[in-house]
């Protein structure tokens, strides 16, 4: 008998279906990303959508086999990633985000180098989804973190088609491609990314990213500077510039870099603003570490200090994360929650 309740592209299975059979149909249909999935049911579906005005209207199509992005096709990749139905919404809106031109997802999916789509929520709904923006928040054990962003890893490969050796022609990936998200925190020691991007303080927003990795960075002994501080961040883009084209000189765009609470709370007692942190990085032409290394800049790292992008978020300590952005060509994109009522 089969376990199947309604067939199709994206089938919906019986509540008693056996785990291990649900388990292998999805694989066999390309629906898997290897690991377990929650098997997903009609009743699954139908609570993952309550309330969602539109379930087949199409929000555009997703790279490279441009599947049709659709409420009802975000849904069954929630259920299978073990999310919420609070969390559709953020889901779509990143996905639907990851649409814009500039942030060129069909390059990101489709080329042979490591990005992935990385997502960042903003606002009061990151607080009330309970999302990780402190110790380890990059890493497992916040469930709405883990399902949020494997979800829309998921729509890139089940609605999208970014499955390898077809549309995902990556020569080894990285573990992001599981899926990468985190919560901005909301301490307030730098002003929200989301109202620099000219939305509502309290809007609650995801910004994507399409990144290339993760590094980690620490200040220079003694602390003593702001530049003390960011002198590493500095030699970071440097560096990541210089290897990840080939050689080739590549129009800059942005850069992005997570700065944990006790980094900016010392950037803030030495009088350093968001400006100046952008300014300090921007200007390194020049970066000089200690007994390890001198780096000279060519050109620039971002077309404009404005561009250099630090996000706040992180638990104690003073390790920084620098996140390169994919030297194919991407711009971040932040866009507010959509109402799908």
């Amino acid at each position: 008998m089969s376990a199947v309740e309604r067939d199709g592209p994206r089938p919906l299975f019986k509540e008693n279906a056996d785990w291990d059979e649900v388990q292998a149909t999805l694989a066999s249909l390309g629906l898997a990303d290897g690991l377990p999935q929650v098997p997903p049911t009609v009743r699954r579906l139908e609570a993952m959508l309550a309330g969602v005005a539109e379930p087949e209207r199409s929000l555009g199509q997703l790279p490279p086999m441009f599947g049709d992005l659709t409420p009802a096709a975000g849904a069954y990749v929630c259920v299978l990633a073990g999310c919420l139905p609070a969390e559709l919404p953020v889901v779509l809106t990143a996905a639907e985000a990851c649409l814009d031109p500039a942030f060129n997802l069909l390059g990101i999916l489709t080329t042979t180098g490591t990005p992935a789509v990385a997502t960042v929520v903003h606002g009061p709904l990151a607080r009330e989804l309970d999302m990780n923006a402190g110790t380890n928040c990059l890493g497992p054990g916040n469930r709405a973190n883990a399902a949020i962003g494997r979800a829309i890893a998921l729509a890139m490969r089940i609605v999208g088609g970014a499955v390898e050796q077809t549309g995902d022609m990556a020569t080894m990936g990285q573990p992001g491609k599981y899926g990468f998200c985190f919560a901005e925190s909301d301490l307030g020691l730098l002003p929200s990314l989301a109202e620099r991007r000219g939305l509502d303080r309290e809007a609650s927003a995801v910004t994507v990213l399409g990144v290339s990795g993760t590094l980690e960075v620490l200040p220079l002994e003694g602390r003593g500077s702001p530049e003390a501080l960011l002198t590493p961040v500095a030699a970071a883009m440097t560096a990541a510039g210089a290897v990840a084209g080939s050689g080739r000189t590549r129009p800059p765009g942005e850069q992005v870099v997570l700065l944990p609470p006790e980094i900016l709370t010392s950037l803030r007692d030495h009088g350093c603003s968001l400006t100046d942190i952008q300014q300090i990085l921007f200007e390194a032409d020049r970066v000089d570490i200690p007994g390890v290394a001198t780096f000279g800049r060519g050109h620039a790292v971002a077309a404009t200090a404005a561009d250099i992008v630090p996000i706040e978020t992180g638990g104690p300590g003073v390790k920084m994360t620098y996140l390169p952005l994919w030297a194919g060509g991407t711009l971040t994109q932040t866009r507010a929650i959509r109402d799908l009522s």
